[in-house]
């Protein structure tokens, strides 16, 4: 237990001075407790001794207000602070996880289901943000105030004392036990949360799939199975405390018991007036009750350290080294020496080196699969090669900071991914500090401002998560449109134009060619007008380049390029 509590603490972060605070209160509360007792130690010794009259009344019930207002505004208090802890160390945990998966490989979120990391952002945090108050409000006020309690009895008589300290050994090791035990089943709960969360991201992902094949009912095994799989661990968990939980109660019920027992025993014998015997009475049932509080908190207390250290998880996967400097390149040429990559045990380049004059334009080209994309991803340093170097303005990359590196790099995806946000804010992502004027510039050299300026609210409409609610050449567009806003002197194009309608095609040729005006640009396409313009064009295959030159010189050989050129030309001229 004192472990898990000094896991809290450090766990609590920047929280910590709140945690401290609540613990302050939590004593004034027992105070406050004691004033209570105070006031109706009165009445029953005036009552007992037959003293009548109002002042009495009026002391007694002054005292017990008094007590009263005092345990109120430091419950309050205490309240305010462990809540505020709570939230905020659940809140300060999803900031440093999301930093910190901003520094992390790629090709982490191929490796591990991105629902798990979901699902710890989410139920996992959610179980800290919820448990971590109770836990703490209950635990804390529970063992201060029956401790308060305990002071006052052995003042009183100190045999109860040591009934009280008896029972409450009892029941800590009961509360111990069923810690200890829990570290085995609390995981599993854990595990399961999140599992969930993943398949029902991946069910409603793959929805069109399944509807498709019309295997609604049949093609959901898998969260059938997460599903069970979170009830039975729910249940196991459940189950387990049962147990430990009827032995807690069977303490308090116990220790009540010969405190009564003790009062009316010693009262009988001389040894304990009727006053402190009723009095004994009234005060065990307060200080059992506290310590069945703390107790229901110390079941809970497993769950809570187990969502603690899956909330930690995320952050012990490994960063990209990140010694570089903040640095600005004079010049940004581009070249790969020598450059091998893996994705786990399959090679996927192999051994390449090139070069990218500054401001100037390099196509790739090559089949699917043949390692264009990655060439790309790794000057962005969405990986970082397994040997060789990518360098930028003469420097490796990993001599720059993630942050130096992406200030300088636009990129412009065949996938594009917009947030349920505003169209302006969309636009304005890498570039925050953009006006409305300069997202409108942006906008209209992106040829997208005659649909935006259609829309309900114009640029103030919010879109669907994922940009649902646009087409894939509206999205294509307004990624365009971000990446003129940001001007970096850096410029990757990844099928830029694949998923522009017809119509559209030459206004969004004109505003790649604004958006690429003396930059540096590396570009994969396959639409022909977009390559033959480039300075030089790579043909990849299998991972390697096996061809590079420009146009008119890959057009006279009979290669590669030659083919696709050929195949392009009898595509696009093919007509109904």
């Amino acid at each position: 237990m004192i472990g898990a509590f000094a896991y809290l603490f450090k766990f609590a972060g920047e929280e910590i001075d709140n945690v401290r605070k609540s613990v302050f209160w939590g004593f004034i509360v027992g105070i406050g407790k004691m004033i209570e007792m105070g006031g109706i130690y009165i009445v029953i010794s005036a009552a007992l001794d037959g003293i009548h009259g109002k002042q009495m009344s009026w002391q007694s019930f002054l005292i017990v207000l008094a007590g009263v207002i005092v345990a109120c505004f430091a419950k309050g208090f205490s309240q305010m602070e462990q809540t505020h802890a709570g939230y905020f160390m659940a809140a300060n945990k999803r900031i440093k996880i999301a930093d910190h998966i901003k520094s992390i490989p790629m090709g982490y979120f191929n490796e591990n289901s991105l629902g798990e990391l979901v699902g710890t952002m989410t139920t996992v945090i959610d179980n800290v943000e919820t448990l971590a108050p109770m836990v703490m409000i209950r635990m804390m006020e529970g063992l201060i105030t029956s401790g308060v309690v305990l002071i006052a009895m052995m003042f009183f008589d100190f045999r109860f004392g040591i009934t009280v300290l008896f029972v409450d050994a009892l029941y800590l090791f009961a509360s111990s036990m069923m810690e200890r035990k829990s570290r085995s089943v609390s995981p599993l709960r854990q595990d399961s949360e999140a599992k969930l969360v993943s398949a029902v991201l991946e069910w409603l992902h793959g929805m069109s799939v399944v509807k498709s094949f019309n295997l609604t009912g049949r093609g959901d095994k898998t969260l059938e199975d997460a599903l069970e799989y979170n009830r039975s661990s729910n249940e196991k968990m459940e189950k387990f405390f049962v147990p430990y939980t009827l032995a807690q109660r069977a303490v308090i019920q116990l220790g009540t018991f010969i405190i009564i027992l003790e009062s009316v025993l010693f009262y009988l014998n001389g040894t304990l007036s009727l006053t402190y015997a009723l009095m004994m009475v009234i005060m065990s049932f307060m200080v059992f009750s506290n310590i069945g509080g703390a107790g229901v908190a110390m079941s809970m207390l497993r769950l809570m350290t187990s969502s603690m250290e899956k909330a930690n998880k995320p952050e012990t996967i490994k960063k990209m080294d990140e010694k570089g400097e903040k640095y600005t390149a004079k010049t940004h040429d581009i070249e790969f020496k020598n450059v091998s990559f893996s994705y786990e045990n399959k090679e996927v380049l192999h051994d390449i080196s090139f070069s990218v004059p500054d401001r100037t334009t390099t196509a790739i080209v090559g089949t699917s699969g043949s390692g264009k994309s990655t060439i790309c991803n790794l000057i962005a340093r969405f990986w970082d090669a397994d040997s060789g170097q990518v360098m930028m303005g003469g420097k490796d990359i990993k001599e720059y900071t993630l942050e130096a590196l992406m200030d300088q790099i636009s990129m412009v995806f065949q996938n594009v991914y917009l947030f349920a946000d505003t169209i302006e804010n969309n636009i304005k992502f890498g570039t925050p500090s953009a006006t409305h004027a300069d997202v409108v510039r942006a906008a209209r050299e992106a040829a997208c401002d005659d649909f935006i300026e259609a829309l309900p609210e114009g640029y103030n409409t919010v879109i669907g998560e994922g940009g649902a609610s646009l087409s894939g050449g509206e999205k294509q567009r307004i990624s365009i449109a971000r990446a003129i806003l940001k001007n970096s002197p850096v410029i990757i194009l990844d099928e830029a134009t694949a998923n522009v309608d017809p119509e559209n095609e030459d206004k969004l040729q004109k505003a790649i060619e604004k958006l690429t005006e003396n930059k540096t640009i590396i570009m994969i396409a396959h639409r022909l007008k977009t390559v033959k313009n480039a300075d030089q064009i790579l043909v990849v295959d299998n991972g390697n380049i096996v061809e590079r030159g420009t146009h008119e010189e890959l057009i006279e050989k009979d290669g590669i390029y030659r083919r696709f050129v050929l195949g392009r030309e009898a595509a696009e001229s093919w007509k109904l």
